[in-house]
């Protein structure tokens, strides 16, 4: 079992031993084997036990002579996760830990890595270009259990550095697109909020230029996440970072991803209209400032304004949306 301090095999620990309290968990098989080699990965692997990938073939398990035992699994969340006893040591094998095959191993580092986050992330800063690179890796790993902890890594990453990690975002944030996309729910749910946390802690103005190429994605559940993604990160502009960003771009935006092919599309680039229509009626276009030809400077109406920035089809589109929409609204009151 995955505590704060370890993963623990359930079937070595009496029965006091074992801990209650948990988020989530898997319960996977592994062989177990005594551990040879006294090398760095070897003695970190005793501190929580020694593991290998089972055969894959279960009649290798029997021939083997190996102890099948059961691993359960917690995902601690992050406000639960306790300070490194050690922080000088877990950082001499961090890059060891990242790179095990030894996927029991690789969850505890990565949980590691989620510590000094939270608690000593200018340790990291010299070493974050190869930390993300492998926790990218984890992320890609066929063990889903890996996958979760690489993925709840992220975003404790992007809580701690915040706009310094734009340039090393890329990588991360495609994976992230993918798996929030994916079919196992456990881990499309975990994505989900590791790119909620991205949105939050990631400015705007840093992170919607990362985001754009993925609008345009052959993949539709990736420009779906990634239209999500979007219609959060705008709100935290406010009306006058919106103007400033340039809302004729935003509005364009908006307009492509309303007849996208995912329903989940269609509803974020909705909201996203709805949250241009009200910082554009707070502070709207002039008419000078898209002609400046314009003798006698007028201001544009919302209907003016998307028609002066979108095809016909388009501007009538996104019009539809937004009357229909505040038409509703006004009845209801």
């Amino acid at each position: 079992m995955m505590s704060e301090t370890a993963l623990r095999d359930l079937n070595l620990l009496p029965k006091p031993e074992r801990t209650k309290e948990t988020s989530s968990k898997d319960v996977l098989a592994k062989t177990y084997v005594e551990p040879t080699n006294e090398n760095v990965e070897e003695k970190q692997r005793k501190n929580i036990g020694c593991f290998v990938e089972p055969p894959l073939n279960g009649n290798e398990v029997a021939n083997s002579g190996a102890e099948v035992v059961v691993v359960e699994m917690e995902y601690i969340e992050s406000e639960k996760l306790n300070d490194l006893e050690d922080v000088d040591k877990s950082l001499k094998v961090l890059i060891v830990g990242l790179e095990s095959k030894d996927w029991v191993l690789l969850c505890e580092t990565l949980n590691n890595v989620r510590r000094l986050s939270i608690y000593h992330k200018e340790a990291l800063q010299d070493i974050l270009d190869n930390v993300i690179t492998l926790v990218v890796k984890a992320l890609k790993n066929p063990r889903s259990a890996v996958c979760k902890t690489a993925i709840m890594t992220s975003a404790d990453i992007f809580k701690a550095f915040g706009d310094s990690i734009v340039d090393l975002l890329d990588p991360l944030l495609v994976v992230l697109l993918l798996k929030s996309s994916q079919d196992k729910r456990f881990v499309c749910e975990a994505a989900e909020k590791a790119l909620i946390s991205l949105t939050m802690w990631v400015s705007p103005v840093c992170l919607l230029p990362k985001l754009q190429p993925y609008l345009k994605n052959r993949n539709p559940r990736i420009r779906a996440k990634a239209s999500l993604c979007v219609s959060r990160s705008v709100p935290r502009l406010g009306a006058e970072g919106i103007k400033d960003f340039g809302i004729d771009k935003l509005i364009q935006i908006a307009s492509s991803q309303l007849s996208d092919q995912l329903p989940e599309s269609r509803e974020a680039a909705r909201a996203l209209l709805l949250e241009l229509q009200t910082a554009y009626e707070k502070g709207p276009v002039l008419a000078s400032e898209q002609d400046a030809a314009s003798v006698e400077p007028q201001v544009l109406s919302w209907e003016q304004f998307c028609e002066s920035n979108l095809p016909k089809l388009s501007a009538q589109a996104v019009l539809r949306v937004t009357s229909v929409t505040r038409e509703g609204f006004v009845s209801g009151l």
